[in-house]
């Protein structure tokens, strides 16, 4: 594989056929940080004609405010249909009420961004973090993942960790999530009222427990189940129930005039509060403190600095690939710039092959192929037909077994390729090509594809080895080479 698509295999989504090659591709990879990133697609492919790619419908990026009132729309609708009881009629309102909710658009328009987007290396970035600070359906939660994709990490890519981790814990999809929203301090005005009114209330401390564990110091750190329970009531009072009105959030002490920063005074616990060490001040502050405390820890910046390296670089990366990457961390206090320019590098510099996520390697066929595999935004409310050649994108990722938007652990999708080389997870690669090649209509020939990025004899002899045009291509996009088993 040539040194443009060997980098963009690696950092990136590979190059579309309509664009050129970088001479300098070290420049261009570094360059693609400040790239611009508008939410490019397209429509009508169900009527048989692809218009130009362009910039999704401003309608089709509703704020959270919109999406809050739409959460409340479905949950009044779905109240409706239940009351009626009146059987197969009932399950059909509410499935049709299920439009009200915005996870199908936000997939849509999430997997658009990839096969088209020009902006490949920021994509893979922001891929990286959606996983890292991991949300699912859970309550309804498909409503609010895309926005906190676009506004918590696509928007801080160029920012600060510090400014990324407060605002993915505070974020309607984290809390929700992780059952922040329902968790009260022991001794905060909600659940005094609650015990002198014979109910519970009290302490959830699941986010607590993974803001440490999974989204910054990680368990080398060494704190206790004390500094789980501490940093639990900081977070205490964050987060509502969106489906509650403005009314009742009122009366519990929150402003609502920004839904991704609510905070009911009446469930926050009062005092001072002792994380690892760190003093943290009462009130809605306090949670800034302790962002920015575990954001620039030592132990934060050693777990993530490998787990970068290991997504981008190796599948087993050096020790100095990772202290390469934590230095640049320290010197730059963090800066999310310097700290991708340093992945970048190292994954430059490192020969060895990087085995893909399913979803990076459907993206990178897509593109290479120029390949039509997924609907056009319009097909969402028009002409549903298109399903009948093309699958529908949340059955995509249930199918590929790796979905931002499913039901999952909060850990995220591993980036250890033993997660994912076994036979039925190839198997699946198999599948996918096939269904590319006679659904997705490619626009390129495999003897274009190998010659646009320079494979390697094996892989040409592998091709070369198969009898017709549909079996080549699945050999292609499933070869070691385009999988990243090894560099050919």
């Amino acid at each position: 594989m040539n040194e443009q698509f060997r980098v963009a295999h690696k950092l990136g989504l590979m190059f579309r056929p309509e664009t050129p090659l970088p001479d300098d591709v070290k420049s261009w990879a570094i360059s693609q940080l400040h790239s611009k990133s508008p939410a490019l697609g397209f429509m009508l492919v169900s009527r048989g004609t692809n218009t130009p790619i362009q910039e999704w419908p401003r309608e089709l990026q509703p704020s959270l405010n919109e999406r809050v009132q739409m959460w409340r729309t479905f949950w009044i609708n779905e109240d409706l249909a239940r009351a009626k009881k009146d059987g197969q009629d009932s399950a059909s309102k509410q499935n049709e009420n299920r439009k009200n909710l915005w996870g199908e658009r936000d997939e849509l328009k999430f997997v658009h961004r990839n096969i088209y987007g020009e902006d490949q290396l920021r994509l893979r970035f922001m891929a990286f973090w959606i996983n890292h600070f991991t949300t699912g359906n859970i309550f309804d939660n498909i409503n609010t993942i895309g926005h906190a994709m676009d506004t918590v990490v696509l928007a801080n890519l160029n920012s600060s960790f510090s400014d990324m981790l407060y605002k993915s814990t505070t974020h309607p999809s984290m809390l929700t999530y992780l059952d922040n929203i329902w968790s009260s301090g022991e001794n905060s005005a909600e659940a005094r009222d609650a015990r002198k009114n014979g109910f519970q209330a009290g302490l959830n401390d699941n986010l607590g427990r993974e803001l440490l564990e999974l989204h910054s110091v990680s368990p080398s750190a060494k704190y206790t189940e004390k500094d789980i329970r501490n940093a639990a009531n900081v977070l205490a009072g964050w987060g509502i129930e969106l489906k509650r009105t403005d009314e009742w959030m009122r009366s519990q002490g929150a402003d609502i005039s920004d839904y991704s920063n609510l905070y009911k005074k009446r469930w926050a616990e009062p005092g001072v509060k002792n994380v690892m060490g760190k003093v943290i001040n009462q009130g809605k502050g306090g949670l800034r403190e302790l962002t920015d405390f575990l954001a620039s820890h030592d132990h934060t910046i050693k777990h993530l600095s490998t787990k970068l390296a290991q997504h981008f670089v190796s599948d087993n990366p050096s020790k100095s690939d990772i202290i390469y990457i934590e230095n640049a961390w320290k010197k730059s206090n963090g800066n999310l710039n310097q700290i991708h320019t340093a992945v970048i590098e190292r994954a430059i510099l490192s020969k060895e092959p990087k085995f893909q996520w399913p979803m990076t390697w459907l993206f990178q066929t897509l593109r290479l192929s120029g390949a039509t595999f997924v609907h056009g935004w319009d097909d969402l409310n028009q002409d549903r037909s298109i399903f009948k050649r093309l699958m529908r994108v949340d059955k995509i990722f249930v199918e590929l077994g790796q979905s931002f938007w499913s039901a999952r652990q909060p850990d995220g999708y591993s980036s250890d390729k033993a997660e994912w080389i076994s036979g039925e997870m190839f198997e699946r690669r198999i599948r996918f090509s096939e269904a590319i090649y006679k659904a997705g209509r490619p626009q390129y020939n495999t003897i274009q594809i190998m010659d646009r990025i320079g494979a390697g004899a094996p892989t040409r002899k592998l091709v070369d080895g198969f009898r017709n045009e549909k079996e080549k291509f699945i050999a292609l996009m499933c070869s070691p080479e385009l999988m990243g088993l090894e560099n050919v």
